[in-house]
C-alpha cells in the first residue's frame, strides 16, 4: 500500500498500491497509451490500484462487488465531474456531465424522457435513411476510412434527431464547424493535451490551435442560440426532435429549461452522442468483418425479417443485439467511469478512503475479467446469449445516477446502421492485421487508418 497525504502534507489513510513514477509520467502514459497503461497496472497490482495525475489520487478497480458498492452508495457522498472539467470549454457550465446534487437530478429528469419508448422509435427510419445516403458514396473496389463515415452518419443523426435540423445552410455550417472543433481538440494526443493542460490554452490568434478552437466554438454557439431563439418564437408542439421536447419539458418546480441550459445540454448530447457512437459502430464493423462466422450469422438473422422490415423489428433481433453488446465489451469507447471524489471517508474492499480520494470503476478491465468473460480477447457475441451479466460486470454506459442517458439510443442507432450496411453491401477489411485503438479526447477510438472495401453491392436490399 502507498501513503495518502492531504494538502498540508499530513499522512492520511493507506491507499492500494500503484505505479510509483511521478504523476506527470503517469498522465503521459494515460494520455498516449491508456490501454497498455491499464493492462500493465492490472498485471502488477491486481483488481484495485491507485494512479496519480495531480494532487488527487484516483483508485481504479475492476471487482464487480466493489463496483456494486460504489454505484449503489449514496450519491451525496461523492462529487462527480471534476475530471470531466476539461470538457467545459466544449460543453459549457450547465452540462449534465459537470453538475452534481439537485442541479444534476433536475437536468437528468428533463433529458431522460426523449431517449426512451415510442419517442425514440420515431427516429428509426431517419437513422436508416441517413445511413443509406452516406454509404452510397462507397464505390466497389475503392478503400474508404470507416471511422470518418461513421462519424458522418452519427453526426447527421444527432443534428436531425436532437436539433431537428434539415439539410440546408445551418445544418451544413454546424456539421462542418463541429467536425473541425473535434479535430482541433481530440484529433490526436497532441491536440488532446489542449483539453487536459490549461497552460496550453492560449489564444494567439487564428494560427494557434486554441485560438482557432475558440473562434469556431463561438460560431457554433451563435448557430445554436439562433436556432433556440427561432424555435421559441415559432414553437411547434407537434415536432418530435429532442430540442422541441426539451423546450416543452417542465421540472418538478414547474420551471422550463433556460436558453443557456438548453445550449449546454445540446452540446453535451452532440459531444457524447457523436464521437462515442461513431467509434462503437466502427469497432462493430471491424469485428463483424474480421470474424466471418459472426457476419454469416448476422446475415442469416437479418434475412429472417424479409424485405423492408420495420426498424423496431431490427432492433429486437437477438444476435444483432449480442453483436453490439460484445462490441461494447471488447472495445469500450469509454474505459473508466467518471471518478467519484469522496466528500467524507468511505470503506471499500478492506480500505478506508479519506475525503478527496477518487474512486473509479474501470470498464475496460472489468470487461476483460477472465472468470467473467472466458477468452476475453475473442470476439464472441454468443456469450451474451448464453448468460445475462449484472450491471456491475458489464457497464459500457457507466451506472447509477450517472449512467449515460444515451444507453438505449446508442445501441438502437448501432443496430440500424449495421443492419443497413450489411443488407446493402459486401465488405472486407483492407488490412487483416490486428489494429490498435487510439485516444480521441476523453474516449478511446478505432484508428483513423482503419479501411474497408466494398466487394459487391446487393441490387435489391435483403432486409431493409
Amino acid at each position: 500500500m502507498t501513503e495518502n497525504f492531504n494538502k498540508n502534507g499530513k499522512t492520511l489513510s493507506k491507499l492500494p498500491n500503484g505505479p510509483q513514477m511521478p504523476g506527470v509520467l503517469q498522465w503521459l502514459q494515460w494520455l498516449v497509451r491508456p490501454l497498455e497503461f491499464l493492462d500493465a497496472c492490472h498485471q502488477k497490482y491486481g483488481d484495485i490500484f491507485t494512479i496519480r495525475f495531480n494532487n488527487t489520487p484516483v483508485v481504479l478497480f475492476s471487482n464487480p462487488q466493489a463496483i456494486q458498492e460504489v454505484l449503489n452508495a449514496d450519491p451525496n457522498l461523492f462529487e462527480v465531474g471534476k475530471d470531466l472539467a476539461v470538457l467545459r470549454p466544449q460543453v459549457g457550465n450547465e452540462s449534465l456531465l459537470l453538475l452534481n446534487g439537485s442541479r444534476h437530478r433536475r437536468h437528468r429528469q428533463l433529458l431522460m424522457p426523449p431517449f426512451h419508448g415510442e419517442r425514440m422509435r420515431v427516429y428509426g427510419q431517419v437513422i436508416c435513411n441517413i445511413t443509406e445516403e452516406v454509404i452510397q458514396q462507397w464505390k466497389i473496389g475503392q478503400p474508404f476510412e470507416v471511422r470518418s463515415f461513421m462519424q458522418d452518419i452519427s453526426l447527421q443523426v444527432m443534428l436531425r434527431t436532437v436539433f431537428g435540423l434539415k439539410e440546408g445552410p445551418r445544418f451544413q455550417k454546424l456539421a462542418s464547424l463541429w467536425t473541425a472543433v473535434l479535430e482541433l481538440s481530440s484529433g490526436n494526443p497532441l491536440n488532446t493535451s489542449l483539453l487536459f493542460l490549461p497552460g496550453l490554452q492560449k489564444d494567439l490568434g487564428n494560427w494557434s490551435p486554441w485560438g482557432r478552437f475558440l473562434r469556431q466554438k463561438e460560431q457554433i454557439d451563435k448557430i445554436i442560440y439562433s436556432e433556440i431563439s427561432q424555435r421559441r418564437e415559432q414553437f411547434d408542439p407537434t415536432l418530435t426532435d429532442i430540442l422541441s421536447l426539451l423546450m416543452s419539458a417542465i421540472d418538478e418546480a414547474g420551471q422550463h429549461i433556460t436558453d443557456v441550459e438548453l445550449h449546454d445540454e445540446l452540446l453535451t448530447l452532440l459531444l457524447a452522442g457523436n464521437e462515442t457512437t461513431a467509434g462503437a459502430m466502427t469497432w462493430a464493423l471491424y469485428w463483424i468483418y474480421r470474424t466471418p462466422e459472426v457476419r454469416d450469422k448476422l446475415l442469416h438473422e437479418l434475412d429472417t425479417l424479409g424485405p423492408s422490415p420495420d426498424p423496431s423489428a431490427i432492433a429486437k433481433l437477438p444476435y444483432l443485439n449480442a453483436v453490439c453488446q460484445e462490441t461494447l465489451r471488447i472495445s469500450p469507447v469509454v474505459i473508466i467511469v467518471a471518478p467519484r471524489i469522496l466528500k467524507s471517508p468511505f470503506k471499500l474492499m478492506g480500505y478506508e478512503f479519506d475525503a478527496d480520494t477518487g474512486l473509479a470503476p474501470c470498464i475496460y478491465l472489468t470487461h476483460r475479467q477472465q472468470d467473467i468473460y472466458p477468452e476475453p480477447d475473442r470476439f464472441k457475441p454468443e456469450r451474451f446469449l448464453e448468460r445475462q451479466f449484472s450491471p456491475y460486470e458489464y457497464l459500457p454506459f457507466g451506472g447509477s445516477n450517472r449512467r449515460c442517458i444515451g444507453f438505449a439510443f446508442a445501441p438502437f442507432q448501432m443496430k440500424l446502421v449495421l443492419a443497413t450496411v450489411l443488407s446493402r453491401l459486401q465488405l472486407e477489411v483492407v488490412d487483416q492485421h490486428p489494429i490498435k485503438s487510439e485516444r480521441r479526447g476523453v474516449i478511446i477510438s478505432p484508428p483513423r487508418g482503419l479501411k474497408m472495401i466494398v466487394t459487391d453491392k446487393h441490387s435489391v436490399a435483403k432486409t431493409i
